[in-house]
């Protein structure tokens, strides 16, 4: 099965990343965009070919991930006219419905990944498959990479806001807490990797524990944890993440 991304911005690029090194790496990757360059820079760095647009991954893909801006889909519909395999978008505020209706002829999966595919940990979210025996082979290739969870539309948006966005929090969660780190006298680039290392670890076991259990698995009584966690409090870090989740799903409504 031949996988062509139809746009090759960073998401699209996490994902054939993560199909390359995690998934299959003997997948043939096909990779269009729209005038960046980014195309080429992707067929050479992974090993496959860069379409000369549209119409040619069609002809030539068994599986397309439309990874273009929600602003450019009846254009990517346009060229894509026809294509009757399963579609995979990782579109966002671009409903199935939309996409069913730009793609009549076509097995459409609305999915909303996040960046860690590219690592082969990612989270994949999608709504109900219009087509499930169809789109079985792209859920099996996307299976390899990502922990699938499938969930009514209605509920992706709230799901984008945790999984999808998350990633740029927690990294700013570490970013601040090694520069706290090097203030504190750590070198700094050891700060980062520390801070990397553990948010790696903590990330396995929060796959398996409850937060609140891992907080008190950490904050001995009277600790130094116990301390900064009472700071956190003091300064609206809970509510702070929280507003960040509220911005987002704000701004996901503005944008329909």
């Amino acid at each position: 099965m031949k996988v062509g991304f139809a746009g090759s911005g960073n998401m699209a690029a996490a994902l054939a990343r993560g199909l390359r090194g995690h998934g299959d790496p003997g997948l043939p990757m096909a990779f269009a965009d729209g005038g960046s360059g980014r195309a080429a820079q992707l067929a050479e760095e992974l090993g496959g070919d860069r379409a000369d647009g549209l119409a040619e991954l069609a002809q030539d893909c068994e599986l397309i991930i439309l990874a273009v801006k929600p602003k450019a889909l009846a254009e990517a519909a346009d060229g894509l006219s026809g294509f009757r395999g399963p579609l995979v978008s990782v579109l966002g505020a671009t409903s199935a419905g939309d996409l069913g209706r730009a793609f009549p002829d076509a097995a459409v999966l609305r999915t909303m990944p996040n960046v860690a595919v590219e690592a082969g940990r990612g989270v994949i979210c999608h709504a109900p498959p219009s087509d499930p025996a169809v789109v079985a082979p792209a859920l099996e290739l996307l299976g390899g990479i990502a922990t699938l969870v499938e969930l009514e539309e209605d509920l992706l948006d709230p799901a984008t806001a945790v999984m999808g966005c998350a990633p740029a929090y927690l990294a700013l969660a570490c970013e601040a807490l090694a520069a706290a780190g090097t203030e504190a006298g750590l070198d700094a680039e050891l700060s980062t990797r520390l801070v990397g290392l553990t948010a790696a670890g903590t990330g396995e076991l929060l796959t398996a524990q409850d937060p609140s259990d891992l907080q008190r698995a950490v904050a001995s009584p009277g600790g130094s944890t116990e301390a900064g966690l009472e700071a956190l409090e003091e300064h609206g870090a809970r509510e702070a993440f929280g507003a960040a989740v509220t911005a987002s799903l704000e701004r996901m409504a503005g944008r329909r």
